[in-house]
């Protein structure tokens, strides 16, 4: 990534989403050419001259003092994930030039935490790192999630031992708005998410390379990348449509793991009494049938992948694996 233009790219964007009603600027109805604030209007908010903060959007971060990084975040009326970001150009911007490399996360997951998360019946449990891979799921986590499962086994079966890719799976798959009936909404966030992991470790290969790779191949990966929007992704609801328990309402919380740098877990579970609840139920006895059970009974279609982090899909129907074609526009 480069990091000054990176952090052009987002100090421009973030400009252009603040109007001037909302900083407090009368117009007086006169004709604007910029959408957003013009940089003269941000440096008089931010208490800096407009040389030094054309300085700043060109990308030259380095040297700043962080009262004026915080008169900015001010100034652009930035949001916490927004502040971060920022805060995390600044160091990479700052770092020195010739540092020793940065030892990448641990991926595997612990003992320990696989146990958490088998011991976790009735819950949907699943770890993630900040790229959206999956690096392990419980039971009834590796059931929920069978189809990413199972288009990461069919369209890299030579990597057998690469975990599934949320976002590969999403902006890949053509049937990724089936599972995902909010797929626009779940898209943006996802987008957003990796964009803050770019901001925290702007040197992670993998990432990089996920990002090039989405997006040569999804013109939607890359419409919603040149955004630059960021996002914190802590609690919410996510619905699903299961090829076997039908539509899920489910309500999720995340818990970083300090022991384990970059690592998530994600719990999901359904209100009581719902019929969320019921479907959550029939899913984890299906889950809990012989592997080879799988949807209608057909065979070859979607079963229970075995996923730890060697990742050992199950089987999936050819008929399902998504073409490496751009997909612009979600199927309804």
């Amino acid at each position: 990534m480069d990091s000054k233009q990176e952090i052009r790219d987002f100090l421009i964007s973030r400009r252009a989403k603040i109007s001037p009603e909302q900083a407090g600027i009368p117009s007086y109805g006169e004709l604007r050419r910029v959408p957003g604030l013009r940089r003269e209007e941000v440096a008089q908010l931010a208490g800096v001259s407009t040389d030094y903060y054309t300085r700043l959007e060109r990308g030259n971060l380095r040297g700043v003092s962080d009262s004026v990084l915080e008169a900015v975040i001010s100034a652009l009326q930035l949001d916490e994930a927004e502040r971060a970001h920022l805060l995390h150009l600044a160091t990479t911007a700052n770092a020195p030039s010739r540092r020793a490399p940065r030892r990448p996360p641990q991926q595997r997951v612990r003992s320990g935490v696989l146990r958490l998360l088998d011991g976790m019946t009735g819950v949907v449990a699943l770890v993630q790192n900040g790229r959206s891979d999956v690096l392990a799921a419980n039971l009834l986590g590796r059931a929920l999630y069978a189809e990413v499962f199972g288009f990461a086994a069919a369209s890299d079966p030579e990597s057998p031992g690469r975990p599934p890719n949320q976002a590969r799976y999403l902006f890949l798959d053509p049937h990724a708005s089936d599972f995902y009936p909010d797929w626009r909404s779940i898209a943006a966030t996802t987008v957003a998410m990796l964009r803050s992991e770019a901001g925290r470790n702007p040197h992670d290969r993998a990432l990089n390379e996920l990002v090039g790779e989405l997006t040569t191949r999804s013109g939607q990966f890359a419409a919603l990348w040149a955004g630059h929007d960021v996002r914190i992704h802590t609690t919410g609801t996510k619905r699903f449509h299961h090829p076997v328990a039908g539509d899920l309402l489910l309500q999720f919380e995340t818990l970083a793991l300090p022991g384990d740098e970059g690592q998530t877990l994600f719990a999901f579970t359904a209100e009581p009494g719902s019929a969320s609840e019921n479907a959550l139920a029939f899913l984890a006895s299906w889950a809990a049938s012989p592997p080879e059970t799988t949807a209608g009974g057909a065979a070859g279609g979607t079963t229970v992948p075995d996923l730890r982090f060697s990742a050992q899909p199950g089987k999936r129907n050819p008929g399902k694996t998504g073409p490496s074609h751009d997909r612009t526009t979600p199927h309804e």
